[in-house]
């Protein structure tokens, strides 16, 4: 068997966390288009669009994010991702020079989206994983010597 689901994440023989973000993004960009109305509606707030893109579509995305070790690519594609449901919470900007509609640049986004991208999502998730990892006593199988040997440096002795 190559992979299969197992409590909604996408297991493979050797761990490959690719095809898991591949199948997150697939399952997210799912969720973007059943809410895709109220993130272009004119009735709700950004605000309120916003709370949407966290609590629905990015709980959706981010499931498992703890364990990823992530490529430049793959950090590429979330950002991707985050910015195309942004362009579409904010949506489009009339140039003041010509004064046609033009969509978001990334720096735009960036300075109107005033909570953590996405990479830091990840990262304040993998931390305060770690953080439980830490505190988990031995009793439950914890590799509790990694916590307890951070900084200190090896002899290679065995």
């Amino acid at each position: 068997m190559e992979k299969f689901k197992y409590l909604g994440t996408t297991l493979t023989h050797q761990n490959f966390i690719p095809e898991e973000i591949k199948s997150r993004l697939r399952l997210g960009n799912i969720c973007y288009h059943s809410v895709q109305n109220l993130l272009s509606s004119r009735l709700l707030s950004k605000n309120l669009k916003i709370k949407v893109d966290r609590t629905i579509i990015l709980l959706v995305v981010l499931y498992g994010c703890e364990t990823w070790s992530l490529t430049l690519r793959e950090e590429r594609k979330l950002r991707v991702f985050e910015n195309m449901v942004l362009r579409r919470i904010f949506g489009p900007r009339r140039d003041e020079v010509t004064g046609e509609w033009r969509r978001l640049h990334n720096e735009e986004l960036n300075d109107l989206y005033s909570s953590p991208n996405i990479m830091r999502v990840i990262k304040l998730r993998r931390m305060r994983w770690a953080g439980h990892v830490a505190r988990m006593g031995e009793e439950r199988g914890c590799i509790g010597s990694w916590w307890e040997n951070r900084g200190k440096e090896t002899t290679g002795e065995t």
